[in-house]
């Protein structure tokens, strides 16, 4: 098969050294170069600049009829062209309508017959056409731009920015209706959907930065294996992996050759690029979004930019959520205490009032009853009122939960783990749950409640239900969570957090993994039996 030869343009200048130049070239490139000058073609250098172009480009008559076109306007479908050649023919009566007015160019947006590309034409006057006698003759220059990448990536911008927008509306749409875990388990539904349809990302991660412990905790998945979470990342730049680069510097990374690259710490099985991203509120760092593909280079630069956008509402996200959980806890304690200081003196009057009566009205047993009973009534208000505004560090109804000493025979014998900093909750819990008749461990830190797991399990028992709270020092509920499920199994674990507040977002990780219930200081400690029971009901009662 002959190869096309390119066209090779020698014109202006003396015309025999044109000749000698053409000489030397035909010598030695004449199987590839096809030499054109202005003498042999009257307008060589237009006709081979115009194939040059990366627009297509015609002359069409009045009549729609193509008097010229380049390549790229022939390789146009026949729809295509005939939509164009329409468009020719209403911008001629436009103009011709308004004759001795300036010609300004016309632009539309058209799509190809089969929706595969999209195109800008532009439509002119040739030079010297404008109004006067044998305007309506003149012709159309058209120059067809393929605007097909442009366009997809201003609808995609569009839909990313009405995803974010979506993903703030979330909050202020259901903060009254649902609790913190629900909200956080709502905004991961929406991440994972928009991810995938916008983003393409079918597996990813985003792991938000724990302040307490230093460490990226994974919090929201899709597609990943559970020992993706067990890896510790923190926000450095070495010895990290991509993601702990990726939050310490706060700048993107594309790992185009997993397998070539030292920074790449395994998540997806098999995984051979990736595309990290942080999720940043102005210049902090919250945290990363990781996407990882088992196909070599998958993302391109222009995924790191939807990437990039997409993670900042996410981030707005994430910390408006954190906001309004932090601002729920810190308003139930202002209300609570200023319920209490406005109180204080009613009741304080009541006392009194009944200390005049109790000195004043005969000694009848009946009438001295009535006013005891009012003056505990009382008691029981400003206790009540004293564990609503303890908020977190109480709970409530524990008078009447230990007033009641009858063993529980659901609960008989039954071994339950208790983990709280926090003094007084444990104790509580204790005393009640031993009340009922269960074999109760309390432990005071997330550390000693791990300890205390691991113990038992090497002992070759276990624990029918583990109580801890979300929020310790050295441990967070996920923590302790994770252990009961590695050394335990499918044991229930109820989490307890002071009004929702989870910095770790235990709730959400645990909740994907069969968290047994979720309770919000203060609560009232029958729920927590009611919980108890519910849990240890669906175990069978161990042999040791």
């Amino acid at each position: 098969m002959t190869q096309s030869r390119a066209k090779l343009l020698v014109t202006g200048g003396d015309a025999s050294l044109n000749d000698e130049i053409r000489r030397l070239l035909a010598e030695r490139y004449a199987d590839r170069v096809e030499l054109v000058t202005s003498a042999e073609d009257p307008a060589p250098m237009a006709m081979l600049a115009a194939d040059a172009m990366p627009d297509g480009a015609a002359l069409l008559s009045p009549a729609a009829q193509v008097l010229w076109s380049n390549t790229r306007f022939r390789a146009l479908d026949a729809g295509t062209r005939s939509k164009i050649a329409t468009l020719a023919s209403a911008a001629l009566a436009t103009w011709n309508a308004n004759t001795g007015r300036p010609i300004t160019d016309i632009r539309h947006e058209v799509s190809a017959s089969d929706l595969s590309a999209e195109f800008e034409v532009v439509l002119s006057r040739p030079a010297g056409a404008a109004g006067g006698a044998g305007a309506s003759d003149a012709a159309v220059v058209i120059v067809v731009h393929d605007i097909t990448a442009a366009k997809r990536r201003r609808f995609k911008m569009e839909a990313i920015e009405r995803a974010g927008g979506d993903l703030l509306r979330l909050d202020a749409e259901v903060v009254r209706k649902l609790n913190a875990s629900e909200r956080l388990r709502a905004l991961e539904g929406k991440v994972v959907a928009y991810a995938h349809d916008l983003l393409h990302f079918d597996h990813f991660g985003i792991r938000l930065l724990d302040a307490a412990t230093g460490k990226l905790e994974l919090v929201m998945s899709a597609g990943l294996p559970p020992t993706y979470a067990d890896i510790d990342i923190y926000p450095l730049p070495e010895g990290n992996g991509i993601s702990g680069y990726v939050a310490a510097t706060g700048q993107s990374y594309r790992c185009d050759d997993a397998g070539n690259d030292s920074m790449f710490l395994p998540g997806l099985s098999g995984a051979r690029s990736s595309l990290t991203v942080p999720l940043k509120i102005q210049d902090r760092v919250l945290g990363i979004l990781n996407a990882e593909s088992q196909q070599p280079a998958a993302f391109t630069d222009e995924d790191r930019l939807f990437a990039e956008i997409f993670a900042r509402s996410i981030a707005m996200a994430v910390h408006t959520l954190d906001m309004l959980v932090v601002e729920r806890s810190t308003v139930n304690r202002s209300v609570s205490s200023r319920v209490e200081d406005e109180l204080a003196a009613p009741l304080a009057d009541i006392v009194r009032e009944l200390e005049l009566l109790h000195h004043s009205v005969p000694a009848e047993p009946e009438t001295k009853s009535h006013i005891t009973r009012i003056g505990a009534d009382v008691e029981s208000i400003r206790e009540r009122i004293r564990e609503v505004a303890a908020g977190p560090t109480t709970l409530l109804g524990v008078e009447r939960a230990m007033a009641s000493s009858t063993r529980d025979a659901a609960l008989a014998g039954r071994h339950v783990l208790v983990a709280d900093d926090e003094p007084k909750i444990r104790r509580i819990i204790g005393d009640v749950l031993r009340h009922r008749g269960c074999e109760v461990t309390v432990c005071d830190s997330g550390v000693s409640a791990i300890e205390a797991i691991a113990a038992h399990a090497a002992a070759g028992h276990r624990y029918e239900l583990v109580i801890s709270d979300i929020k310790m020092p050295d441990r967070n509920g996920y923590e302790v969570f994770s252990a009961v499920r590695r050394l335990m199994g499918e044991v229930p674990v109820i989490l307890m957090t002071g009004f929702g507040y989870d910095p770790h977002h235990s709730i959400v990780r645990a909740s994907q993994e069969g968290l047994q219930a979720v309770l919000f200081k203060p609560f009232p400690v029958e729920r927590l039996i009611d919980e108890v029971k519910k849990g240890i009901t669906n175990q069978a009662k161990p042999t040791t």
